[in-house]
């Protein structure tokens, strides 16, 4: 009790919060106690301080962070400082004479937490002396998903972390990620030697994000439905995404034509035109990016209110953690994406050119499926993920727009029932060969025409029962296994449905095609403009966002270390006008407290004082 009563004092004066969140302290008490750990939390739900608290905790020790990002190990530490807390990076953009005086604040235990890329990590340990790594107390493995060759970002440099294991077992390892499948998740505790790692899942939900996709849209029809989009979200910073280098420019000069202040950002831009874009978003000057995935990995801007896919991602852990760099302050964002046949026939020659063709290919399938999906897209998204979500969202357009639905538990028996007489060793295609009584071949060569259930299906048609069987896969029944050949693994909720003890609903079978949905794409739906916290002042927030910014201006430091949109938010909604009511308030910590009370109650009390 001792030991959370002193997180709880860290967490408050620290980060300005007054209770851990979900599952951190479970994730920290068992770091402290020396435990392994595989974390999977989404974007925005509070990885960070899992690893940043046993680091400020430990009374001689520090932290070790490993990150593949410079941007956002920079952006931490900035953030780190501004709350009080000793954080420093050793990284290649730091001169020697810089990274050999972080090395002797080691020594002195004078850093808390070190971050660190891999490559320089597995470096610069051996030069070490025990000074240093005796009091070495934690390495959190963050972006662990880069480990993994099933992951959808891999780097080779991350496969050398197992050896840090080997070398030190006794410190704890805690490998971090938004997104990770069961496969992957299974590869990362291989890669890094901690086979009995403790595995934390907490819910990949970001409910205040609502997902739209507008199907068949191309050219001059899709860049005015993202002009409309983006003047519902005016004066708000915003991603769009695009496939390629010259798509960014060309919508980004396009917007610039119509008064939208956009840059583009790709990776054959200089360095230090890059930085100075990403500085310029994350201050507030810039507020909207054309980018490709080169950008936003290493951005943690908390007040990003929507991100646009102009073109279709190429798998649903891409699209997961792109639109997950909105709305990280829980406040509502919006989430649209744009599908067309041409973005797959390009992704299918990526994926063709890749090292891994058949996974890439597959979860790019997954990816289209999403797309053409009228199951709640939350469902899907959630169920990819093995997090049972057995309920729609009511906040994606599939349930604003709803398809005549039918209970399918029937068809959905059937479907289980098959795949479990299989032994759980089909594919997809297998399982709707076994339905609908097609003795091909291998059906007859593995004895599958045999079965029971062999054509208890017939009555419907192959497209029917691929659309259904489908269906069933995004709402969690099953699920695929990539490194068996595709299999499909029936899940506990899947289990549930076929002995009876649960019911579905499926979408009524329909027909369609893109030309159809292109026409359909014309008058799409948009979501609505956001809605403003209960109670909430408008024009408070608007004046306390200028305090704002020249308190960041002032200081050379991005507008959300200052202070997140969320905070600004609960200051317009209480209107603290003391130093007491205003330390009170979400995420203002002693340090910021101390330092920024006096500039933001004396705008809050003249606000007052002219509304009187």
């Amino acid at each position: 009790m001792i030991r959370q009563e002193y997180a709880l004092a860290l967490l408050r004066s620290c980060y300005g919060y007054d209770s851990f969140r979900g599952q951190q302290w479970d994730i920290i008490n068992h770091t402290l106690d020396g435990g392994d750990s595989i974390v999977l939390m989404p974007t925005g739900g509070g990885k960070s301080l899992c690893y940043q608290i046993p680091g400020l905790m430990s009374e001689q020790g520090f932290a070790i962070v490993i990150s593949p990002l410079l941007a956002l190990m920079n952006d931490q530490i900035d953030a780190l400082q501004q709350n009080g807390v000793p954080a420093l990076a050793l990284n290649s953009e730091k001169s020697d004479s810089e990274n050999r005086n972080t090395v002797e604040l080691l020594m002195q235990g004078k850093v808390k937490l070190l971050y660190i890329s891999p490559e320089k990590l597995l470096s610069e340990i051996d030069r070490w002396s025990s000074a240093i790594t005796d009091r070495i107390c934690l390495f959190a493995v963050d972006e662990a998903h880069c480990i993994s060759q099933w992951g959808h970002d891999f780097r080779p440099e991350y496969t050398q972390l197992g050896a840090l294991k080997r070398r030190f077992p006794a410190i704890p390892v805690m490998a971090l990620t938004a997104t990770a499948d069961r496969i992957t998740r299974d590869d990362i505790a291989q890669q890094l030697g901690i086979p009995d790692a403790r595995l934390f899942i907490s819910s990949f939900d970001r409910p205040n994000i609502s997902l739209n996709v507008v199907q068949g849209s191309t050219g001059r029809v899709k860049f005015r439905q993202i002009v409309q989009f983006i003047n519902l979200h005016r004066d708000e910073s915003g991603i769009i995404y695009c496939l390629r280098r010259k798509d960014t420019e060309k919508m980004a000069a396009d917007l610039t034509r119509l008064g939208i202040k956009a840059e583009p950002f790709h990776a054959a831009m200089s360095v230090s035109e890059k930085q100075r874009i990403q500085r310029d978003f994350i201050n507030d000057d810039l507020k909207v990016v054309c980018a490709t995935i080169a950008f936003g990995m290493g951005i943690d801007k908390s007040n990003v209110r929507y991100v646009i896919h102009s073109n279709m991602p190429r798998n649903i852990e891409s699209y997961y953690q792109e639109i997950g760099r909105a709305g990280r302050d829980g406040l509502p964002a919006d989430a649209l994406l744009f599908y067309n046949y041409g973005d797959m026939v390009t992704l299918q020659h990526f994926a063709q050119q890749s090292g891994q063709v058949q996974v890439n290919m597959d979860k790019l399938k997954r990816m289209q499926q999403f797309a053409e999906s009228g199951v709640c897209r939350r469902r899907i998204l959630l169920n990819y993920f093995n997090e049972r979500f057995d309920h729609d969202c009511h906040n994606c357009d599939v349930c604003d727009n709803p398809p005549e639905r039918f209970d399918g538990t029937r068809l959905a028996q059937m479907a289980l029932s098959a795949i479990k007489r299989t032994d759980e060793e089909a594919s997809m295609y297998t399982v709707t060969d076994i339905l609908r009584g097609w003795r091909k071949a291998d059906i007859i060569e593995k004895g599958y025409d045999r079965l029971k259930t062999f054509g208890v299906g017939h009555d419907l048609s192959t497209p029917e029962w691929n659309a259904y069987l489908l269906q069933m896969l995004q709402m969690g029944l099953f699920e695929v296994a990539y490194n068996e050949n595709n299999h499909l693994k029936i899940t506990e909720f899947g289990n549930e449905v076929l002995y009876g003890r649960q019911t579905i609903q499926l979408n009524r079978f329909e027909r369609r095609n893109l030309k159809s949905a292109k026409r359909e794409a014309e008058a799409p739906v948009i979501p609505d403009t956001p809605t403003p916290a209960k109670q909430m002042d408008k024009a408070l927030f608007e004046r306390l966002r200028d305090v704002r910014k020249a308190l960041a201006q002032a200081s050379h430091i991005a507008p959300y270390m200052v202070f997140s949109d969320k905070s600004l938010h609960a200051m317009a909604t209480e209107k603290p006008t003391t130093q007491a009511e205003f330390g009170i308030i979400y995420g203002v910590g002693e340090m910021k407290c101390q330092k920024y009370w006096r500039p933001f109650t004396a705008a809050i009390r003249d606000y007052l004082e002219e509304r009187q």
